[in-house]
């Protein structure tokens, strides 16, 4: 092979002769001509030398375009002797001209998402010229200090030893930086290569494949709230995603896009990479990644903190739970130090951990062998009252044999089961106190719901958090620690209790708590339960509120006929408005006087103006005159301040000479602060003499609606609220019990201010801005599961709170 190798530092193509020019790879075809053309390119795969049948050779690479923006990479395969050469020779790394060359489809376009043609080089015109990367040049120098004894200008001797020309990592990460383009999960297109950011939704811990690699899967989403599964498949546990929790931040370089039964996946292809960060708001923006040499700019970091303020504003990121709030039945996330470890038997490994915290139970107690036992044998006692002993089973179990004494862990999908000792029996290899009323912690077997152990790293957040909370142990007096609250560690956890005594805490404190109202007889479940029963059925639940929608109470009043939302003032102001620009003439009907009013200003310089109004001769009593007038001409500002003196407002326009309502988007009654709106597809408008019963002394909205043809809207208060606990978090709305559960009425909501001031100060305690978990308070609900339809017509099941009140202590 005529390999032809730069000097260092040198451009690529600098020995290249000069009749050949180059062709960018993302142009090559099968119709270029190929005389006379190079292609350069950065050698980012290099395959095995592979011996054929003809005692010839083949050799497959990967060469990437990098001097395009289009970062194009293209497969070139080598024949016979430059394949043995170019194995020799040229290094992963290296910077290649290739010239002589034809072009192939490529059979691997649709595995590998590269160019979709193949550069083939073979024989006496192949010619391949190699550049390699270019050393990091050596630290500067310091000058060195003159001997006293010497002249100022006297010759300085030269170093004796030359300083080592390895750069710090975070140099060679630096130098070079390529430019990426980001995809957003709803834009992208079934086989396309891609890189993304996205918030991990679910995952699962890397398990061993049928082949020889191991495989892990997440589901991640972002702003687009698209929901995009991933599939990994590395032969080394430490190049899959380092994920931690629910939450997390991942960024994945050169995925796939792939469609699977009706839904997009990503699978990783050649030169995959992956960082991940943790999800949590103000922590720093550290990547996770076993790699060397992976690129981190400012442009990165703000992607990172962009999606932390997105996933806490949708409630994404889930706590973890520590020993204290943990309840019988219940599945949940634990992240604990592990003291000592022994082997029950092959399938079945016991874990004795601790997090700072005393469960509220009584816990299962697995008597071992001491000699069995990897660590401590024995503890203070005040300590043993902190240590949960937690069973691992099946694959767990081999896993579990490679942790060491001291590691900080977070066990996933740990399930804390009532009279552990009866339902499971004992363990392998030991014996468990025998008492139904006593907790167990086990880990099944699996991969389910993220079921798995992973070692977390000591500089991670979590475990700074879960050294506070150790630290806050006393260390000597047991008596003291047996009284202390662990309210008091619950606030650096920002999780709080799930116990009596918590509620008792919280109740007494004033903090907003409710309670049920219903006669149903059935036994508080958790969230996790609730979810994985059929509807149909009624429910009870203590659980927190994590978020809730809208946000702006106005939004939440709705008009119950036609589903529609109560409209707001500058839609209202703009069909007045329109109305009041050219009112046009409006001869009055037989039944009815015509007048004017005189509509006061807003200040002395704005007197006000006169408006016209047309009035039932039924009403021309001094007691009555005020009861019902019908207003044309007037602004919304305008309607509104009529309204305050006069008990019933009609606004209406002309049309055609004939006096009829307004758009029913409007109000078509003001009554004081209160409207009242009307059903566009119920009602049959006609502007016709009210018919009062004989004798009526006041008139109310529903005879004016009747007289008008309207069916009048009832205004209702529709939630929607994600509620959570230990073991799970659902969504539920707030509807027919809205009016119960604030202890007010939806119309005075609409009309009364002191009304709203009081659900907004409900709302700020039960979900208070900003606030931690601990600060919220627990509430006991009743839930009603049905079965409905999703906005694409599919069946899902619904819940909805009924019979549950707000309080207040008094």
């Amino acid at each position: 092979m005529p390999r032809r190798v730069m000097l260092q530092g040198a451009e690529p193509g600098a020995q290249v002769p000069a009749h050949l020019t180059s062709v960018p790879i993302w142009l090559i075809g099968t119709d270029t001509d190929c005389s006379n053309k190079t292609a350069t390119g950065k050698v980012v795969h290099k395959g095995p030398l592979v011996s054929l049948a003809s005692h010839s050779f083949i050799l497959k690479a990967v060469i990437q375009e990098e001097d395009s923006s289009r970062s194009a990479s293209i497969n070139v395969v080598l024949i016979g002797e430059l394949a043995e050469d170019f194995s020799r020779a040229v290094n992963q790394g290296d910077v290649v001209v290739v010239s002589g060359f034809s072009v192939g489809k490529s059979p691997t376009v649709h595995k590998d998402g590269l160019h979709p043609f193949n550069l083939l080089l073979s024989g006496d015109a192949a010619c391949v010229y190699v550049s390699p990367p270019t050393p990091p040049p050596p630290p500067p120098l310091p000058p060195p200090i003159p001997s006293s004894s010497s002249p100022p200008d006297a010759p300085r001797s030269s170093p004796a030893k030359k300083r080592s020309s390895t750069l710090p990592a975070e140099v060679s990460r630096t130098t070079q930086a390529p430019k990426y383009t980001y995809s957003c999960l709803g834009d992208l297109q079934d086989g396309s290569v891609v890189n993304v950011y996205g918030v991990v939704v679910f995952f699962k811990q890397p398990f061993k494949s049928r082949g020889t690699d191991f495989c892990s899967t997440l589901k991640i989403t972002d702003q687009s709230e698209q929901k995009i599964a991933c599939t990994v498949f590395r032969d080394k546990l430490e190049d899959h995603p380092q994920i931690f929790r629910v939450g997390d931040i991942v960024r994945l370089h050169r995925v796939k896009v792939k469609m699977f039964k009706d839904s997009m996946t990503l699978i990783n292809t050649f030169g995959f990479s992956v960082l991940a960060f943790d999800g949590a708001e103000g922590d720093p923006v550290e990547p996770r990644t076993s790699s060397r040499s992976f690129h981190l700019d400012q442009e990165d970091r703000r992607t990172v903190e962009e999606l932390r303020t997105w996933a806490a504003s949708r409630g994404l990121l889930l706590p973890t739970t520590p020993l204290c709030a943990a309840r019988p039945k219940d599945y949940f996330d634990l992240t604990c130090q592990l003291l000592a470890k022994a082997p029950m038997d092959t399938t079945c490994t016991l874990l004795r951990v601790w997090d700072g915290t005393r469960c509220a139970h009584p816990q299962l107690k697995v008597i071992v062998e001491r000699s069995a036992v990897e660590g401590p044998t024995s503890f203070s006692a005040a300590r043993e009252r902190l240590i949960a002993d937690v069973l691992v089973y099946d694959n767990h179990a081999e896993s579990a044999r490679q942790l060491k004494p001291g590691d900080f862990l977070r066990i996933y999908n740990l399930r804390a089961i009532p009279g552990a000792s009866r339902a499971a029996g004992p363990p392998p290899g030991g014996r468990a106190e025998e008492d139904a009323s006593h907790l167990g912690f086990h880990l099944h077997g699996g991969t389910a719901f993220s079921r798995g152990i992973r070692v977390l790293p000591e500089n991670s957040p979590a475990v700074q958090d879960l050294k506070r909370v150790m630290e806050a142990v006393p260390q000597e007096d047991e008596d003291d620690f047996s009284e202390m609250n662990d309210s008091q560690l619950l606030e650096v956890w920002s999780t709080p209790p799930q116990s009596p005594e918590a509620e008792a805490m919280e109740v007494s404190s004033g903090v907003c708590v409710s309670e049920r109202s219903c006669g149903h007889d059935v036994s508080p479940r958790s969230l996790s339960e609730v979810k994985r029963l059929h509807p149909g059925g009624v429910h009870h639940v203590r659980v927190q509120l994590r978020s809730y929608e809208p946000v702006r109470l106005h939004q939440a009043l709705k008009l119950h006929c036609s589903k529609q939302d109560v409209p707001d003032d500058e839609l209202v102001a703009s069909l007045f408005s329109e109305a009041s620009k050219d009112p046009g003439p409006c001869a009055a009907p037989p039944w009815a006087l015509s007048g004017q009013v005189l509509v006061p200003g807003d200040s002395a310089a704005s007197p006000g103006r006169s408006l016209s109004v047309l009035l039932s001769t039924d009403f021309l009593c001094e007691d009555t005159k005020r009861e019902l007038i019908f207003l044309s001409g007037a602004t919304l500002e305008e309607t509104c301040r009529l309204a305050a003196g006069y008990r019933h407002v009609v606004p209406v326009r002309s049309s055609g000479g004939h006096m009829t309502l307004l758009d029913l988007s409007a109000p078509f009654l003001l009554r004081g602060r209160k409207r009242s709106y009307g059903c566009k597809r119920c009602s049959q408008v006609a502007v016709r003499e009210p018919l009062f019963p004989e004798g009526l002394v006041r008139i109310n909205e529903k005879l004016v609606a009747e007289a008008l043809g309207v069916e009048p809207l009832q205004f209702v208060l529709l939630m929607k609220m994600k509620l959570q606990d230990a073991s799970d978090a659902l969504d539920v709305f707030l509807w027919r019990g809205a009016e119960s559960f604030f202890g007010v009425a939806a119309e005075d909501l609409a009309a009364n201010q002191e009304a709203q001031d009081g659900v907004r100060q409900t709302m700020d305690l039960l979900c208070p801005a900003g606030g931690s978990t601990a600060e919220r308070p627990w509430m006991d609900l009743c839930l009603t599961a049905y079965r409905g339809e999703d906005e694409g017509g599919r069946p899902q099941t619904c819940y909805q709170i009924q019979h549950s009140a707000v309080t207040r202590p008094p």
